[in-house]
């Protein structure tokens, strides 16, 4: 028989391969092989020197597919330790580092070459660097990896046939300490809730089925990713609105379908051609009945641990403290009276209360919070070393060596980060938006200061090809409401109500335009790459970009980070302090 051989150009795997296709009786007939990523002349070399195997060998291509696609506007590189590797305690003196960045580089830019895409490659630059050689390296690190995928890209110029000659595409490379609430806040989207809430083993939920024999009920796996059309309709939607609609759809679906109202019925009074048309209607009626209740399962579920754990409460008091309406009394007052909340949920309440109070944890204050919320020795770690990512990108540190401050210190309040303008709350606890959302705005309008984010392209300002044909969808500044401050919502007046009037974008209406969109129409492509994990929330605001600017936004990171996994990642950075058993979030 032919094979087909799909491989990394690694020494081992083509020792491997001409292991299998060399001597007198090859395990296979003819081989096609297809590499991941660019093949090495040595290995290359290696191969030719082999005469019997070379007649053997009947394609040699090399595809540039190393990275693996996680949604229709998503991939990772899958480094689940990147944060350790590059940021952690020693990283920079681990031969883990330059490995870790190497490869990075070069999976991303394959993402490039499969796409035939010349992007501008821009990169968070290190500002103030101390003579701290640690500091220096994390600080360093977009810069190192924009420099490694600029050396394969211009590789790819005369490598690859019809790879363009000139830029199509903007790509940013920012790492994780550009947004470091977005990982712990609580994303209140049905796709969030989900992996953050619900032990899912990936994308798969498992639930329990009653046994059609009548003994115990059976465990069934059900795959919540595209192919699901409920799923991809309601998973950027806020679990309030995506039950209201489940709701909706159960109703009419049972209000509408010829077999759910025959079963209803009482058998009695059904006719042999009623019976007919329900045996008809059944296989569909079931397959569809089964994937709608499915998720109005799980979204009981969810609503059921908000309510149980008292998560509005600790939702509303996350996103105030992000905007500046809550402060060290309301976070006291809620650990004093939430004792028995879970570890974790009190964990990330600290960690968003030290980004934006770095001030109050500073000596004997953090062990008396730590204290004050029955935290472990593990648990403290994991808040101090969130100064390790603070430390990679940003010289602003307060006077006395505390977290660095995101925030203008002439504000009268602190506030991470402010209300955007124009846009209204869909629901309440709709607040909270990640800081990239910012960041792809300013860099499809041509606004990313210069001296924070540089360019490894000759010509750093971009043609107006883009305009072209993509930019009448690029959001305007709204008329009339210049000087007219932030509506800001009272704490006390927290609601699940809807405004009428919505399109924000993360609505499941909105969700499903953005999938019916022909990119082909649309202006050149947006990328952004997030070193050391990225959020479901980062994922939605990609899409919601997509619909908004007119531009498909694709987002890569090194993982794909619930809030669990992200503390645990954390804690690793420093792990040589902890014993394992600390380590368990």
């Amino acid at each position: 028989m032919d094979a087909v051989y799909f491989i990394q150009p690694s020494k081992e795997n083509i020792v491997m391969l001409l292991s299998d296709m060399s001597g007198r009786e090859p395990l296979y007939k003819k081989a096609y092989i297809y590499f991941s990523s660019h093949v090495p002349k040595d290995l290359l070399t290696r191969i030719k020197n082999d005469a019997s195997v070379v007649p053997r060998i009947g394609a040699l291509r090399e595809m540039n597919l190393e990275y693996f696609s996680i949604d229709s506007q998503a991939f990772i590189t899958d480094h689940e330790r990147a944060l350790e590797e590059l940021f952690g305690d020693n990283a920079a003196d681990s031969r883990k580092f330059d490995a870790c960045l190497n490869v990075m580089a070069s999976r991303i830019a394959t993402v490039f070459a499969s796409l035939k895409e010349f992007p501008y490659v821009r990169y968070k630059a290190a500002k103030g660097l101390d003579s701290a050689s640690d500091n220096n390296s994390r600080a360093l690190v977009p810069a190192k990896l924009a420099a490694a995928i600029w050396n394969h890209i211009t590789t790819y110029k005369s490598s690859i046939p019809n790879f363009p000659q000139t830029e199509t595409c903007e790509f940013l490379i920012v790492d994780r300490s550009v947004d470091q609430i977005a990982p712990v806040i609580h994303e209140w989207t049905y796709d969030a809730m989900c992996h953050d809430l619900l032990e899912l083993e990936g994308n798969k939920y498992i639930h329990e089925v009653p046994s059609k024999t009548g003994g115990d009920p059976e465990k069934k796996e059900v795959l919540l990713e595209d192919h699901d059309p409920v799923w991809l309709e309601l998973r950027h939607a806020h679990i309030a609105e995506a039950s209201e609609r489940l709701h909706e759809k159960m109703t009419n679906f049972t209000s509408k379908n010829k077999a759910a109202q025959l079963q209803q019925r009482d058998a009695n009074e059904l006719s042999t051609r009623d019976l007919q048309k329900m045996v008809q209607a059944l296989p569909q009626y079931n397959e569809q009945m089964e994937k709608l209740s499915i998720h109005v399962q799980i979204a009981g579920k969810l609503n059921k641990i908000i309510r149980d754990v008292g998560l509005r409460q600790l939702g509303q008091l996350e996103q105030d403290l992000v905007f500046g309406d809550a402060g060290t009394k309301e976070v006291i007052h809620f650990l004093r009276s939430n004792q028995n909340a879970p570890c974790e949920n009190k964990l990330r309440l600290l960690m968003i209360y030290g980004c934006v109070y770095p001030e109050k944890f500073e000596g004997d204050k953090a062990v008396k919070l730590m204290q004050l919320a029955k935290l472990s020795r593990a648990d403290m770690k994991t808040v101090k070393n969130m100064k390790l990512l603070e430390a990679s990108s940003d010289s602003r540190k307060s006077s006395n060596g505390g977290f660095s401050l995101k925030f203008d210190s002439a504000k009268t309040k602190h506030a991470e980060r402010q209300d955007r303008t124009g846009e209204e709350e869909t629901w309440a606890l709709f607040r909270f938006y990640p800081k990239i959302e910012e960041l792809i705005e300013k860099l499809n309008k041509r606004e990313l200061p210069k001296d924070e984010y540089q360019c490894m392209n000759t010509s750093p300002t971009p043609s107006n090809r883009a305009t072209t044909h993509g930019s009448s969808g690029a959001p305007q500044p709204p008329s009339g409401k210049t000087g007219q401050p932030h509506s800001m919502r009272s704490r006390r007046t927290a609601t699940w109500a809807r405004t009428r009037n919505s399109d924000d974008g993360t609505s499941s209406d909105s969700v499903l335009k953005c999938i019916s969109t022909d990119f082909r129409k649309m202006g050149q492509r947006i990328f952004i790459f997030i070193i050391g994990g990225a959020t479901r929330s980062e994922l939605r605001v990609c899409h919601k970009l997509t619909a908004k600017l007119r531009r498909e936004v694709v987002l890569g990171t090194t993982s794909i980070d619930d809030p669990p996994q992200y503390i645990t990642k954390l804690k690793l950075l420093s792990e040589k302090e902890l014993s394992m058993e600390d380590i368990n979030v």
